[in-house]
Protein backbone atom coordinates (compact mmCIF):
# COMPACT_ATOMS: atom_id res chain seq x y z
CA UNK A 1 0.00 0.00 0.00
CA UNK A 2 2.99 2.15 1.19
CA UNK A 3 4.36 1.99 -2.42
CA UNK A 4 1.28 2.43 -4.14
CA UNK A 5 0.96 5.60 -2.40
CA UNK A 6 4.26 6.78 -3.37
CA UNK A 7 4.17 5.94 -7.27
CA UNK A 8 0.99 8.23 -6.96
CA UNK A 9 2.34 10.70 -5.31
CA UNK A 10 5.59 10.51 -7.85
CA UNK A 11 2.55 10.50 -10.50
CA UNK A 12 1.22 13.53 -9.44
CA UNK A 13 4.73 15.63 -8.87
CA UNK A 14 5.42 14.80 -12.49
CA UNK A 15 1.83 15.96 -13.83
CA UNK A 16 1.97 19.29 -11.43
CA UNK A 17 6.03 20.18 -12.33
CA UNK A 18 6.82 22.90 -13.89
CA UNK A 19 7.88 22.41 -18.04
CA UNK A 20 10.92 22.41 -18.93
CA UNK A 21 11.57 25.24 -20.61
CA UNK A 22 14.37 23.70 -23.62
CA UNK A 23 11.46 20.77 -23.99
CA UNK A 24 8.85 23.57 -24.54
CA UNK A 25 10.96 25.35 -27.29
CA UNK A 26 11.88 22.40 -29.14
CA UNK A 27 8.04 21.10 -29.36
CA UNK A 28 6.98 24.39 -30.12
CA UNK A 29 9.45 25.08 -32.94
CA UNK A 30 8.60 21.76 -34.57
CA UNK A 31 4.79 22.24 -34.25
CA UNK A 32 5.89 24.94 -36.35
CA UNK A 33 7.93 23.73 -38.90
CA UNK A 34 5.21 21.27 -39.01
CA UNK A 35 2.46 24.06 -39.65
CA UNK A 36 4.97 25.67 -42.19
CA UNK A 37 5.52 22.02 -44.14
CA UNK A 38 1.73 22.00 -43.92
CA UNK A 39 1.21 25.19 -45.53
CA UNK A 40 4.12 25.18 -48.21
CA UNK A 41 2.33 21.60 -49.05
CA UNK A 42 -0.95 23.36 -50.03
CA UNK A 43 0.88 26.60 -52.23
CA UNK A 44 2.66 23.69 -53.74
CA UNK A 45 1.43 23.41 -57.17
CA UNK A 46 0.25 20.18 -58.02
CA UNK A 47 2.53 18.16 -60.27
CA UNK A 48 2.35 14.52 -61.96
CA UNK A 49 5.55 12.74 -63.17
CA UNK A 50 5.26 11.46 -67.07
CA UNK A 51 5.57 8.04 -66.62
CA UNK A 52 7.82 7.26 -69.71
CA UNK A 53 10.45 9.72 -68.18
CA UNK A 54 9.50 10.85 -64.17
CA UNK A 55 9.43 14.36 -66.00
CA UNK A 56 7.54 16.57 -64.09
CA UNK A 57 4.28 18.61 -65.20
CA UNK A 58 1.64 20.63 -63.83
CA UNK A 59 -1.41 19.05 -63.28
CA UNK A 60 -3.24 21.83 -65.37
CA UNK A 61 -2.03 22.98 -69.23
CA UNK A 62 -3.79 25.18 -71.06
CA UNK A 63 -6.35 24.24 -74.34
CA UNK A 64 -6.29 26.38 -77.09
CA UNK A 65 -9.43 24.84 -79.37
CA UNK A 66 -11.70 27.77 -80.15
CA UNK A 67 -10.65 29.88 -77.79
CA UNK A 68 -7.23 31.53 -79.27
CA UNK A 69 -9.31 30.90 -82.88
CA UNK A 70 -9.20 34.86 -83.33
CA UNK A 71 -7.64 35.12 -86.80
CA UNK A 72 -6.41 39.02 -86.99
CA UNK A 73 -8.03 40.67 -84.62
CA UNK A 74 -5.39 42.66 -82.66
CA UNK A 75 -7.22 42.96 -79.73
CA UNK A 76 -7.90 39.27 -79.53
CA UNK A 77 -4.59 38.40 -79.83
CA UNK A 78 -3.60 40.65 -77.63
CA UNK A 79 -5.84 39.00 -75.30
CA UNK A 80 -5.16 35.26 -75.67
CA UNK A 81 -1.14 37.09 -74.91
CA UNK A 82 -1.98 38.04 -71.79
CA UNK A 83 -3.80 34.42 -70.88
CA UNK A 84 -0.37 32.94 -71.72
CA UNK A 85 1.47 35.43 -69.57
CA UNK A 86 -1.21 34.17 -66.75
CA UNK A 87 -0.42 30.92 -67.46
CA UNK A 88 3.17 30.92 -67.15
CA UNK A 89 3.05 33.08 -64.38
CA UNK A 90 0.76 30.81 -62.14
CA UNK A 91 3.42 28.21 -63.04
CA UNK A 92 2.29 26.45 -66.09
CA UNK A 93 4.03 24.37 -68.77
CA UNK A 94 1.76 22.20 -71.52
CA UNK A 95 -0.21 24.55 -74.04
CA UNK A 96 -1.97 22.25 -76.56
CA UNK A 97 -3.03 23.01 -80.15
CA UNK A 98 -3.74 21.11 -83.56
CA UNK A 99 -3.18 22.31 -87.33
CA UNK A 100 -7.26 21.71 -87.27
CA UNK A 101 -7.63 24.79 -84.94
CA UNK A 102 -7.92 27.73 -87.12
CA UNK A 103 -5.66 30.50 -86.51
CA UNK A 104 -5.09 29.12 -82.78
CA UNK A 105 -0.98 28.22 -83.85
CA UNK A 106 -0.03 31.53 -85.11
CA UNK A 107 -2.10 33.15 -81.39
CA UNK A 108 0.21 31.34 -79.57
CA UNK A 109 3.39 31.96 -81.67
CA UNK A 110 2.42 35.66 -81.29
CA UNK A 111 1.71 35.07 -77.29
CA UNK A 112 5.37 33.08 -77.23
CA UNK A 113 7.31 35.73 -79.32
CA UNK A 114 5.47 38.20 -76.91
CA UNK A 115 6.86 37.17 -73.93
CA UNK A 116 10.34 35.91 -75.11
CA UNK A 117 9.57 32.16 -75.58
CA UNK A 118 9.48 30.97 -72.32
CA UNK A 119 11.60 28.54 -71.32
CA UNK A 120 9.20 26.45 -69.22
CA UNK A 121 6.78 25.88 -72.47
CA UNK A 122 6.15 21.90 -72.85
CA UNK A 123 4.66 22.45 -76.39
CA UNK A 124 2.11 19.75 -77.41
CA UNK A 125 0.90 19.73 -81.17
CA UNK A 126 -0.93 17.04 -83.46
CA UNK A 127 -0.76 15.76 -87.03
CA UNK A 128 -3.73 15.96 -88.66
CA UNK A 129 -3.87 14.60 -92.22
CA UNK A 130 -5.55 11.33 -93.64
CA UNK A 131 -2.18 11.49 -96.39
CA UNK A 132 1.22 10.58 -93.99
CA UNK A 133 2.84 12.05 -96.97
CA UNK A 134 1.47 15.59 -95.81
CA UNK A 135 3.62 14.92 -91.86
CA UNK A 136 6.23 16.61 -92.49
CA UNK A 137 5.31 19.75 -94.36
CA UNK A 138 1.96 19.96 -91.59
CA UNK A 139 4.51 19.45 -88.82
CA UNK A 140 7.17 21.88 -90.08
CA UNK A 141 4.40 24.59 -91.10
CA UNK A 142 3.20 23.90 -87.23
CA UNK A 143 6.51 24.62 -86.03
CA UNK A 144 6.91 27.84 -87.74
CA UNK A 145 3.86 29.10 -86.15
CA UNK A 146 4.81 28.69 -82.65
CA UNK A 147 8.44 29.68 -83.46
CA UNK A 148 9.91 26.78 -81.39
CA UNK A 149 12.89 24.97 -82.32
CA UNK A 150 11.09 21.69 -81.93
CA UNK A 151 7.67 19.80 -79.98
CA UNK A 152 7.79 18.37 -77.16
CA UNK A 153 5.02 16.25 -77.94
CA UNK A 154 3.25 15.32 -80.98
CA UNK A 155 0.07 13.24 -80.85
CA UNK A 156 -1.86 11.88 -84.12
CA UNK A 157 -5.19 13.59 -84.03
CA UNK A 158 -8.33 11.95 -83.50
CA UNK A 159 -6.64 8.59 -84.81
CA UNK A 160 -6.73 9.70 -87.95
CA UNK A 161 -4.35 7.39 -89.96
CA UNK A 162 -2.46 6.37 -86.84
CA UNK A 163 -1.21 3.31 -88.33
CA UNK A 164 1.04 5.83 -91.17
CA UNK A 165 1.54 8.53 -88.69
CA UNK A 166 3.09 7.03 -85.68
CA UNK A 167 5.93 5.21 -87.36
CA UNK A 168 7.19 8.72 -88.83
CA UNK A 169 6.58 10.03 -85.07
CA UNK A 170 8.73 7.44 -83.33
CA UNK A 171 11.36 8.14 -85.75
CA UNK A 172 11.33 12.09 -85.09
CA UNK A 173 11.88 11.01 -81.50
CA UNK A 174 14.63 8.29 -82.03
CA UNK A 175 16.80 10.93 -83.90
CA UNK A 176 16.06 13.29 -81.00
CA UNK A 177 13.80 15.70 -83.08
CA UNK A 178 10.80 15.29 -80.90
CA UNK A 179 10.64 14.30 -76.84
CA UNK A 180 7.22 12.49 -76.84
CA UNK A 181 4.82 10.35 -79.51
CA UNK A 182 0.95 10.24 -78.55
CA UNK A 183 -2.29 10.36 -79.74
CA UNK A 184 -5.96 11.50 -79.28
CA UNK A 185 -9.51 11.33 -79.25
CA UNK A 186 -12.30 13.63 -77.78
CA UNK A 187 -15.75 13.21 -76.78
CA UNK A 188 -15.58 9.78 -75.78
CA UNK A 189 -15.66 8.60 -79.63
CA UNK A 190 -13.59 5.57 -80.88
CA UNK A 191 -12.25 3.87 -77.70
CA UNK A 192 -12.02 0.51 -78.73
CA UNK A 193 -9.51 1.73 -81.27
CA UNK A 194 -7.83 3.75 -79.27
CA UNK A 195 -7.62 0.40 -76.48
CA UNK A 196 -5.92 -0.65 -79.25
CA UNK A 197 -3.38 1.38 -79.64
CA UNK A 198 -2.59 1.85 -76.08
CA UNK A 199 -2.39 -2.46 -75.62
CA UNK A 200 -0.05 -2.47 -79.11
CA UNK A 201 2.33 0.67 -79.29
CA UNK A 202 5.00 2.12 -77.47
CA UNK A 203 3.25 5.64 -77.20
CA UNK A 204 4.07 7.76 -74.26
CA UNK A 205 1.07 10.08 -73.74
CA UNK A 206 -3.28 9.46 -74.84
CA UNK A 207 -5.26 12.73 -74.65
CA UNK A 208 -8.93 11.98 -74.51
CA UNK A 209 -12.35 13.31 -72.65
CA UNK A 210 -12.52 12.83 -69.19
CA UNK A 211 -14.88 15.06 -66.27
CA UNK A 212 -17.03 14.13 -63.39
CA UNK A 213 -19.75 13.36 -66.35
CA UNK A 214 -17.97 11.82 -68.84
CA UNK A 215 -16.68 8.76 -67.17
CA UNK A 216 -16.42 5.84 -69.82
CA UNK A 217 -12.51 6.00 -69.50
CA UNK A 218 -12.94 5.13 -65.87
CA UNK A 219 -13.92 1.50 -66.68
CA UNK A 220 -10.47 0.68 -69.35
CA UNK A 221 -8.48 3.50 -70.42
CA UNK A 222 -7.46 5.24 -67.82
CA UNK A 223 -6.30 1.93 -65.59
CA UNK A 224 -4.86 0.67 -68.78
CA UNK A 225 -2.94 3.85 -69.37
CA UNK A 226 -1.44 3.57 -65.52
CA UNK A 227 -0.35 -0.58 -66.17
CA UNK A 228 1.63 0.52 -69.34
CA UNK A 229 2.90 3.80 -68.17
CA UNK A 230 1.34 6.11 -70.26
CA UNK A 231 0.56 9.84 -69.65
CA UNK A 232 -3.06 10.99 -69.98
CA UNK A 233 -3.90 14.49 -71.29
CA UNK A 234 -7.62 15.13 -70.39
CA UNK A 235 -9.46 17.45 -72.97
CA UNK A 236 -12.84 19.27 -72.86
CA UNK A 237 -13.13 19.02 -68.87
CA UNK A 238 -15.74 21.63 -69.17
CA UNK A 239 -17.59 20.57 -71.60
CA UNK A 240 -16.76 23.47 -73.80
CA UNK A 241 -18.25 25.44 -70.65
CA UNK A 242 -21.65 23.39 -71.10
CA UNK A 243 -20.73 21.76 -67.93
CA UNK A 244 -19.87 24.94 -65.84
CA UNK A 245 -22.54 26.99 -67.26
CA UNK A 246 -25.25 24.29 -65.92
CA UNK A 247 -23.37 24.07 -62.63
CA UNK A 248 -23.56 27.75 -62.39
CA UNK A 249 -27.00 27.65 -61.37
CA UNK A 250 -26.55 26.41 -58.33
CA UNK A 251 -25.09 27.24 -55.51
CA UNK A 252 -21.26 26.33 -54.23
CA UNK A 253 -22.11 23.15 -51.84
CA UNK A 254 -20.38 23.77 -48.32
CA UNK A 255 -17.74 20.32 -48.67
CA UNK A 256 -16.24 22.74 -51.66
CA UNK A 257 -14.67 24.15 -48.76
CA UNK A 258 -12.57 20.68 -47.45
CA UNK A 259 -10.68 20.86 -50.30
CA UNK A 260 -10.06 24.82 -50.95
CA UNK A 261 -12.50 25.54 -53.89
CA UNK A 262 -14.36 29.01 -54.47
CA UNK A 263 -15.66 27.85 -58.21
CA UNK A 264 -17.17 25.38 -59.60
CA UNK A 265 -13.98 25.09 -62.45
CA UNK A 266 -11.86 24.18 -59.23
CA UNK A 267 -14.33 21.27 -58.40
CA UNK A 268 -14.52 20.21 -61.77
CA UNK A 269 -10.36 20.30 -62.24
CA UNK A 270 -9.80 19.05 -59.01
CA UNK A 271 -11.63 16.11 -59.59
CA UNK A 272 -10.14 15.26 -62.75
CA UNK A 273 -6.52 15.78 -61.99
CA UNK A 274 -6.95 13.98 -58.86
CA UNK A 275 -7.51 10.53 -60.62
CA UNK A 276 -4.33 8.72 -60.55
CA UNK A 277 -3.74 7.65 -64.02
CA UNK A 278 -4.08 11.98 -64.86
CA UNK A 279 -1.22 13.56 -65.71
CA UNK A 280 -2.48 17.24 -67.16
CA UNK A 281 -5.63 17.94 -67.89
CA UNK A 282 -6.11 21.06 -70.75
CA UNK A 283 -9.07 23.57 -70.34
CA UNK A 284 -9.40 26.16 -72.74
CA UNK A 285 -10.12 29.96 -72.38
CA UNK A 286 -9.55 33.30 -73.37
CA UNK A 287 -10.03 35.17 -70.11
CA UNK A 288 -7.38 35.69 -67.58
CA UNK A 289 -9.70 35.75 -64.80
CA UNK A 290 -10.95 32.43 -65.82
CA UNK A 291 -7.33 31.08 -66.33
CA UNK A 292 -6.37 32.25 -63.26
CA UNK A 293 -9.35 30.05 -61.13
CA UNK A 294 -8.75 27.52 -63.08
CA UNK A 295 -4.97 27.51 -62.18
CA UNK A 296 -5.65 27.85 -58.09
CA UNK A 297 -7.39 24.62 -58.52
CA UNK A 298 -3.20 22.97 -58.99
CA UNK A 299 -2.73 24.57 -54.83
CA UNK A 300 -4.91 23.67 -51.89
CA UNK A 301 -6.22 20.61 -50.04
CA UNK A 302 -7.22 18.21 -52.95
CA UNK A 303 -9.98 14.93 -52.94
CA UNK A 304 -9.98 11.96 -51.76
CA UNK A 305 -11.35 8.78 -53.25
CA UNK A 306 -14.38 9.35 -51.22
CA UNK A 307 -14.97 12.92 -52.01
CA UNK A 308 -14.58 12.72 -55.71
CA UNK A 309 -17.36 10.01 -55.52
CA UNK A 310 -19.43 12.26 -54.02
CA UNK A 311 -18.49 15.21 -56.51
CA UNK A 312 -19.56 12.72 -59.71
CA UNK A 313 -22.56 11.97 -57.70
CA UNK A 314 -23.90 15.11 -57.07
CA UNK A 315 -22.73 16.77 -59.93
CA UNK A 316 -24.80 14.54 -62.22
CA UNK A 317 -27.47 14.87 -59.79
CA UNK A 318 -27.34 18.98 -60.66
CA UNK A 319 -26.75 19.04 -64.31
Amino acid sequence: MAASTQRCRLDATRRHAPIDRRQWLVTAAAAAWSARAAAQDRATPLARRIPSSGELLPAIGLGSWITFNVGSDRVARDACVEVVRAFFAEGGRLIDSSPMYGSSQPTIGHALARLGHPPALFAAEKVWSGDAARAPAQIEASRAHWGVPRFDLLQVHNLWAWQQHLPRLFALKAAGRLRYVGISTSEGRRHAELEQVMRTQPIDFVQLTYNPLDREAEARLLPLAQARGIGVIVNRPFREGQLLRALARHPLPAWAAEVDCVHWAQVVLKFIVTHPAVTCAIPATSQVSHLRQNMAALRGRQPDAALRARIARELAALV
